[in-house]
């Protein structure tokens, strides 16, 4: 485990050194990572970082209001509009690979201009080393790791969590007084739903999927998982009223884990599931049916691309 004190000291003056006395960027996702690097970078170098949260359209429902709330401390937090520039650009693409590398380089576009306007020469990430594990290996590319375009336009990257796991991060986050709702936050991908949809990202999907990962977050949080989440995976014969329907599948998923480099599927009783599948269908008229996936890592990933 790591030495929270001196890990925090060591970081702050690593940040400060590396960006000097220019600017920097920070993407804000509003999950633990960044925002824990965020909260380092703010100590560090103060008013010559911008915190850019990026509303990409695939986000989880109360996001960016949430965002607003709990960074309003930081006067120079953007809130940047881009749901429809992400949208188009996923548009037709349906290999989870490819979505991720168009997230990456979307994301690093929206951050680009943003260190236009700001005169900013660095950016500054949340990778920790599990996003570095996978991506350097063959498992799937994390939007900011594999996931980055080849041209990007900054001095330098500052990753001041890169060799951190998620349980010694949220050590760091509680330590820098970070709210409880983002410290103990369950992890959140950085390409939010559409690896959460399997296939092409649609508006439809991404409403089916937003509402259903708030039931599932909300019904499974006496159970405390590592990540709980609600993934639509295809279409099934259903019956709505006294109509047949060819309607959605949606898949929940919940585990437990320190690291997430392995996870146990989570045992939950049968009366939540079926309280959480009659809320999931009748959230959405074109949701036919709800399944539980059982299955660890490995052989599955958490998330389901």
């Amino acid at each position: 485990m790591v030495d929270v004190d001196s890990f925090i000291d060591e970081k702050v003056e690593e940040i400060s050194e590396e960006v000097g006395e220019k600017n920097a960027v920070i993407g804000l996702s509003g999950g633990v990572d960044s925002s824990t690097a965020a909260a380092l970078a703010y100590e560090a170098i103060g008013d010559q970082l911008t915190a850019v949260y990026v509303d990409t359209g695939l986000m989880r429902k109360g996001e960016t209001e949430q965002i607003r709330e709990t960074f309003e401390y930081m006067d120079s937090l953007r809130i940047v509009d881009a749901k429809d520039r992400f949208l188009d650009a996923l548009g037709g693409e349906t290999d989870p690979e490819e979505k991720r590398h168009i997230i990456g380089e979307q994301f690093i576009r929206e951050f680009e201009e943003v260190a236009r306007e700001v005169d900013a020469d660095y950016l500054v990430q949340g990778t920790i080393y599990p996003d570095r594990i996978e991506s350097e290996g063959t498992i799937k590319s994390h939007h900011n790791v594999g996931g980055l375009p080849e041209r990007i336009d900054f001095d330098g990257i500052v990753e001041p969590m890169r060799d951190l796991y998620k349980d010694e991060v949220r050590e760091v986050a509680r330590e820098l007084d970070l709210e409880s709702i983002i410290a103990e936050r369950m992890p959140f991908p950085g390409p939010g739903l559409a690896v959460r949809i399997i296939g092409e990202v649609t508006e439809e999907k991404l409403e089916v999927a937003r509402e259903a990962n708030h039931v599932v977050e909300e019904e499974l949080e006496e159970y405390e998982p590592w990540q709980a989440l609600a993934a639509v995976i295809g279409k099934a014969t259903g019956v709505k009223g006294d109509n047949r329907v060819h309607g959605w599948v949606v898949a929940v998923r919940s585990v437990e884990s320190r690291d997430g480099m392995t996870a146990r599927a989570q045992e939950i009783d049968w009366e939540t599931l079926q309280r959480m599948q009659s809320r999931i269908t009748g959230a959405h008229e074109n949701v036919a049916r709800v399944v539980y996936d059982v299955t660890h890592k490995p052989p599955a990933t958490i998330e389901y691309e």
